[in-house]
């Protein structure tokens, strides 16, 4: 079975005005390390990839994999363009990653027949093992069961990051695929359900700032202790929706403003969020955290 597990982190990606701020990004990995995350997604959606630099890419995931020690570094590689797929995923492999995310194909929007032929090569092209990831809301197709569970037959198709918001589909997916395919969910508010199906973890966005608990939620499904897993689950829900008020990542930087972790700067076309949602967002960490937020700025 894959290292594909537990609580990975969809990185965000630190900007301070339109610079990326490199040394804030080291310190939020290190906060994670200690943590004891289980692996990093950087250059993803939560990341901004499609508005970084190929440098800033490159550079970003250059900081992830000397700050992360053990812990595994998969970037996300994916583009709507099958050969600039191929050649992100192999660079990352020069480069040390330990994994790629492949996202499907945006804007394009192929067939079944396109997005099996598009994974088939990028596996074809690397030993990496590759999470797929499937978010259709983003994206506008959706990468249906069936045609998973014959990528699955790849050796190097190892792991799937479903964002698809279907229990249904996920349920099928295991039904399909079993263990050959580790299940991680791409929604917070939905891990432990995707858990009870089958999932084996989570790409988080909400473990940048509560990771103790997504992962005692983890642990506590791991080991059976259902209802305390289920406790973890609704004490995180009014946090899961606040952080989703609003285009991700502007909400979650909004957050690890208010906690010194970084500014909450994010690159356009993508922009700050609403007060309104600001003061939504503020209220959802004092109730999860259990105690009033001093006014903050930045940590560095």
């Amino acid at each position: 079975m894959s290292f594909f597990k537990g609580l990975w982190v969809a990185l965000i990606t630190p900007f301070s005005g339109s610079r990326l701020d490199e040394a804030c990004l080291r310190s939020i990995i290190r906060d994670l390390c200690l943590a004891k995350v289980n692996g990093f997604v950087p250059v993803g959606t939560t990341g901004e990839g499609v508005t970084l630099s190929d440098g800033e890419r490159r550079r970003i995931i250059e900081i992830c994999l000397e700050e992360a020690g053990n812990i595994p570094v998969v970037p996300n590689t994916g583009t709507y363009s099958t050969e600039e797929t191929l050649r992100r995923t192999i660079e990352v492999a020069k480069m040390g990653a330990q994994g790629a995310m492949v996202i499907t194909p945006y804007y394009n929007k192929p067939t079944q027949e396109g997005l099996s032929a598009h994974f088939r090569a990028v596996a074809r092209a690397t030993d990496l093992p590759l999470m797929l990831y499937n978010i259709p809301s983003r994206t506008c197709v959706n990468l249906e069961p069936a045609t998973l569970a014959k990528l699955a037959e790849l050796p190097t198709i190892v792991a799937i990051k479903e964002a698809s918001g279907s229990i249904q589909q996920i349920s099928e997916i295991h039904a399909r695929v079993g263990d050959r395919i580790a299940i991680l969910s791409g929604d917070d508010g939905l891990t432990l359900p995707v858990l009870s199906v089958g999932g084996r973890g989570v790409v988080s966005v909400l473990g940048h700032i509560v990771p103790n608990i997504v992962l005692d939620m983890l642990f506590s499904y791991e080991k059976g202790d259902n209802a305390r897993a289920l406790e973890c689950h609704e004490k995180l829900l009014p946090l899961c929706k606040a952080l989703f008020l609003e285009t991700n990542p502007a909400p979650i930087k909004a957050a690890m403003a208010m906690l010194g972790k970084c500014s909450e700067d994010v690159r356009l076309p993508l922009v700050t969020v609403k007060e309104s949602t600001r003061k939504e967002i503020r209220a959802a960490l004092e109730e999860v955290l259990g105690k009033p937020l001093l006014e903050s700025g930045r940590a560095h």
